[in-house]
């Protein structure tokens, strides 16, 4: 028996207009012998009735004070009826077909709410549903734990649900329909010549969500790279098969070797500098400790014998701002920045990339506020107001509109 996972986001089954396009790449797969499992997320977005956010307005939420455990009943509920409306529209169209919770999938999970982390997939009742049905309807974003509570995984979960069944069932892929054809390699609402990717790494597209690239949640990245489980990002509205997401090497051929993949961005920065006029020792510590314990993720981190220089989400801000406060520092504070990130798996080694960075934002008159850099992404910071400008220059100083993909 041949399984293949498919998950199909908010927009993709919002509307029977939209779930009609699901359906015909379930038959797709359906005509290939395939058993299928269907991992759906709430219908829609805001103001949908049963959208996640719009579930979260019935409580007041973040205005009101909410239990965490509760709030995890009532959002759970939208990744539930969601199952429900596909399953009985598949069985419309004489495809046996049945919906199950997270807890009925198999999914235990840590008591963690709202936040909750995978444990263990138990699929032997999927396994046993495709005894008498070809379709398994799973609601994403979801399990239970141990003690028999409803938990969530955190926003991007269904990606997460996806993968880890495609692991636990030894699928032959796992196939990720979002409203794009595919990785693309920049936001193509920032750079109108940007380009589908036929075939990229795990370490590559991990990299760009993380930097800010939507399309796919990371940790489902994470989780079939572990199982060696190849997935694809393929949009709803196409049968074209988008971006295939593999190890380096693709039916024994090296991927096609990219100094540069793509592109990505990240808004809503602030830029914080603590400075001492002499050698502080201890300085440091005492702001990341403060930060952690404030619950304020830093980020773009430099450090000198005088002081420290990091970002926080601009959300963070006036708190970050507070604490630095009581601890009697006078912080110099840079709003409105953004982090743009060149990722690629061709540029270990590779000497003169940060260089070529360099030049393209400085002949786009992008002023670089920070940098830093890993094995496969560097990582500039700019204002916010040069974003376009620094996207784009990139785009094109690695030729990023001109790529030739490997399959070709």
């Amino acid at each position: 028996m041949e399984i293949l996972v498919q998950k199909f986001g908010g927009t993709s089954v919002q509307s029977k207009e939209n779930r009609d396009h699901v359906i015909k790449h379930i038959k797709d797969a359906l005509v290939k012998e395939y058993k299928l499992v269907v991992v759906v997320s709430a219908l829609g977005r805001k103001p949908d009735p049963y959208a996640t956010d719009t579930l979260l307005g019935l409580v007041d939420f973040p205005a009101n004070k909410n239990a965490s455990r509760e709030l995890d009943m009532l959002m759970s509920c939208g990744e539930i009826i969601s199952s429900v409306v596909l399953s009985n529209e598949l069985q419309k169209h004489h495809i046996t077909a049945t919906a199950l919770t997270g807890a009925h999938a198999g999914f235990i999970t840590t008591d963690d709410f709202t936040q909750a982390k995978i444990k263990e997939v138990k699929p032997e009742r999927i396994l046993k549903e495709f005894e008498t049905h070809d379709v398994v309807v799973v609601a994403g974003f979801q399990g239970i734990t141990e003690s028999g509570d409803i938990t969530t995984i955190g926003r991007g979960g269904s990606d997460t649900t996806a993968a880890a069944l495609g692991v636990a069932l030894s699928a032959e892929r796992i196939e990720i329909f979002t409203d794009v054809n595919g990785i693309m390699t920049a936001d193509p609402r920032v750079v109108e010549t940007a380009r589908p990717l036929d075939v990229v790494t795990y370490s590559e597209i991990c990299n760009l969500a993380y930097q800010g690239a939507k399309v796919i949640h990371p940790r489902a990245v994470e989780i079939a790279m572990q199982g060696k489980i190849p997935m694809r990002v393929r949009s709803t509205y196409s049968k074209d098969e988008g971006t295939l997401v593999t190890s380096s090497r693709v039916e024994g051929m090296d991927i096609i070797d990219r100094l540069i993949t793509g592109i990505a961005h990240m808004d809503a920065i602030t830029q914080i500098r603590v400075q001492t006029k002499e050698t502080a020792f201890g300085m440091q510590s005492d702001v990341f400790k403060a930060m952690a314990e404030a619950g304020i993720s830093v980020d773009f981190i430099t450090i000198s014998p005088t002081g420290v220089i990091y970002t926080v989400p601009t959300a963070f801000t006036e708190k970050a701002v507070r604490i630095l406060n009581t601890l009697g520092f006078d912080p110099e504070i840079t709003e409105n920045c953004a982090k743009v990130s060149a990722v690629g798996a061709g540029m270990m080694g590779v000497p003169g990339v940060a260089a070529k960075i360099v030049q393209a934002l400085t002949d786009a008159n992008v002023q670089i506020l920070q940098s830093a850099d890993s094995h496969t992404t560097i990582w500039v910071l700019v204002h916010e107001k040069d974003l376009k400008a620094a996207v784009n220059a990139l785009h094109e100083a690695f030729e990023l509109s001109h790529i030739i993909n490997s399959a070709q």
